[in-house]
């Protein structure tokens, strides 16, 4: 982000002094470069392999490079901050934030506090357990010890089975601390997003868990960019990214991070019927 100095302010006083002796040319300067955007603030938990996460101290990331795409597309430059996932929610209604990215479930309920982008992502829930443990469907996960992402459509799946005010179900700040104490024994499964705990298993081919989709019970979900209320921005970084979608350069990005090439008919089909909602 760009910053004024004590220079930048001297140079601004001779610019000034300038238009004085030859105002005419300088307008005419002024009027040709157009209206320069400003940069946009991007918050995310970069706790979240393979959509946001750490890499030698880099943000790095799917939903990194779709935004940097989004933004390349529609003519921004901005700045990305890493925060915890609650400061993210909170920071974004308050409008400290422009947009928010960090595999962000598009919901009805969110929707009253928020603007979403079309869809770009599509996911579901997945049940792990360790080798020791077998569940054939989330019914199962009832007298079981449940660990999820607090305040995340995993956790509401979960409760969807469990109970919302369960004592069995253990909230932590990150799916990798609810993954971690899968380990540990502090929990006997664990519930996220298929993606994330197959990429987890990607990079750890030396333990073994078992792992569970039931459809029956965890609906498809949709990632989309999060806007504060009423964003000035976002019906323009919207249609950014359908561009992205339609011209290629999300395939690429999707193969890059996730595997085979996308379903890009099952998000336009999703945003063509949240617009009619």
């Amino acid at each position: 982000m760009k910053k004024w100095t004590s220079k930048g302010a001297a140079a601004i006083g001779l610019t000034a002094l300038l238009a004085l002796t030859s105002a005419c040319g300088q307008e005419e300067e002024s009027g040709s470069g157009g209206t320069e955007k400003k940069t946009l603030i991007v918050g995310t938990d970069a706790a979240y392999a393979p959509f946001t996460y750490l890499d030698k101290g880099e943000i790095v990331g799917f939903d990194i490079d779709v935004v940097d795409a989004v933004m390349e597309e529609a003519g921004y430059d901005y700045e990305m901050k890493n925060m915890g996932w609650d400061g993210l929610f909170e920071s974004t209604r308050q409008a400290q934030l422009d947009l928010a990215v960090c595999a962000i479930t598009i919901s009805d309920d969110r929707k009253q506090t928020f603007d979403f982008s079309s869809p770009y992502y599509q996911s579901t829930h997945m049940i792990m357990t360790r080798e020791d443990t077998t569940v054939d469907s989330a019914a199962d996960l009832k007298g079981m010890t449940v660990g999820v992402l607090n305040a995340s459509t995993g956790q509401i799946a979960a409760e969807k089975v469990m109970g919302q005010n369960s004592a069995d179900l253990k909230k932590y700040e990150s799916d990798a601390v609810s993954i971690m104490s899968l380990q540990n024994g502090a929990v006997e499964a664990v519930v996220a997003d298929n993606t994330v705990i197959n990429e987890y298993l990607k990079n750890n081919p030396d333990q073994t868990y078992n792992t569970l989709v039931d459809s029956d019970t965890f609906d498809s979900e949709f990632y989309g960019l999060m806007f504060p209320k009423d964003s000035e921005v976002a019906e323009e970084l919207d249609a950014a990214l359908k561009t992205i979608i339609e011209n290629g350069t999300y395939a690429e990005i999707y193969e890059k991070w996730i595997g085979p090439e996308p379903d890009t008919a099952v998000l336009q089909a999703a945003a063509a019927e949240l617009e009619g909602n």
